[in-house]
């Protein structure tokens, strides 16, 4: 323990630890300060003490993309290029997911596509890849590189209207993009929305919060050119319940507050009531945000929880994983389960739904939103 503290003091906070094997599984936790890095190693290092510990300094608000390729060992297309929905540090397999990306500087896609396609060259791929990236401060990182198949693949081949684990099949066994007939990338004119599905309703005490470790069991797809409607679509699939009215409850650590203001105020600014715990009520009413104050689980009755069991929050954002926050987001995160409340508990995330919602208003009275068979979009397929 005394090794690693000293190491992820040298790195810097946050770190991602995680032993080898534990109890026959990964294990891995994002630590923020020494009191969780401490807790890590009670839990976890001691159930396989003879194992060794990988410490990764993290990227702290960075954004994450997805790239499949397709490569016969000479060419290589992007299949798919989707940007994470929440930041870096989510598991790829919990976060939301957007092809094509809808944030990211042309010149970063460029070199990730550059930097795709020669990683296949190097490693002499024939048959699919899939290659993780992060940006931060304009500087693009290779997380991690993975020569195979990988869970977006059904996915972006759905998007794109092309069957990707099929081609890649036949490019294994010995035949090339050319002849398989894809020789040009696919890039949809309209958003394709990959949304995890949790199983959080199921387990009475499993804390809901996001992390390095995969959660759900199941994901859904929303189509449409608007974003925001794309994301609403594969809310509503996923079984969230999105309001168009109400008080948003809204709680957050410090370093989440500045990411917290600008979607507090779309949300005023739609009508909807802000909810805070003392913290963050203060920081938005200081920034302009009204807002209605009410106490944290600790802080005595009447609490947030109370209010969610009176039906008087429609929506909760709440971050926090250090330990400071843990027992009181926990108690929050998990009467939102109980009581079908839409959360998230990423800034990003919230900034999702609140797109989604602003697209649901502005369809109310207009027939609502559209529904297309899948064919009907591929139909509108451009080469890129």
């Amino acid at each position: 323990y005394n090794e690693a503290r000293q190491v992820a003091r040298e790195i810097g906070y946050p770190v991602m630890v995680r032993p080898s094997f534990v109890l026959g599984g990964r294990a891995m936790k994002i630590v923020f300060d020494e009191a969780d890095l401490e807790e890590y190693f009670d839990l976890a290092v001691q159930a396989s003490p003879d194992k060794p510990v990988l410490i990764d300094k993290f990227l702290e608000e960075a954004f994450e993309l997805d790239v499949d390729a397709i490569s016969d060992g000479e060419s290589t297309i992007i299949g798919g290029m989707m940007e994470h929905i929440e930041e870096a540090g989510i598991h790829s397999g919990d976060s939301a997911c957007v092809l094509p990306p809808y944030s990211i500087k042309q010149e970063h896609i460029d070199e990730m596509a550059d930097a795709a396609r020669a990683i296949a060259k190097e490693l002499n791929v024939k048959g699919l890849m899939n290659i993780q990236f992060g940006i931060m401060n304009d500087t693009v990182y290779i997380i991690e590189v993975n020569p195979r198949a990988s869970r977006t693949v059904p996915f972006v081949s759905k998007a794109i209207g092309v069957p990707l684990a099929k081609l890649a099949t036949k490019i294994m066994l010995g035949k090339t993009l050319e002849n398989v007939g894809l020789t040009q990338e696919v890039v949809p004119p309209y958003y394709c929305v990959k949304e995890a599905v949790m199983p959080f309703d199921r387990f009475d005490k499993v804390d809901p919060v996001l992390g390095p470790e995969m959660k759900s069991t199941g994901e859904v797809m929303g189509i449409d050119p608007d974003l925001g409607a794309a994301v609403a679509k594969a809310q509503f699939a996923a079984g969230q319940k999105l309001p168009k009215e109400g008080a948003v409850f809204i709680s957050v650590q410090d370093k989440d507050k500045d990411a917290a203001l600008s979607v507090a105020r779309d949300f005023h600014d739609m009508g909807f009531e802000i909810v805070a715990t003392r913290g963050t009520s203060q920081f938005l009413e200081e920034n302009g945000v009204p807002t209605r104050q009410v106490k944290k689980v600790s802080a005595g009755r009447p609490h947030v929880v109370d209010a969610v069991t009176n039906n008087e929050i429609q929506l909760i954002l709440n971050t926090g994983a250090s330990s400071q926050t843990k027992e009181d987001g926990y108690a929050i995160r998990r009467a939102a389960i109980k009581y079908k409340i839409p959360y998230a508990t990423t800034t990003d995330g919230t900034r999702a739904i609140c797109k989604a919602i602003q697209a649901i208003k502005k369809v109310i009275g207009k027939g609502g939103l559209t529904v297309n068979p899948i064919q009907a979009y591929h139909q509108e397929n451009r080469h890129g």
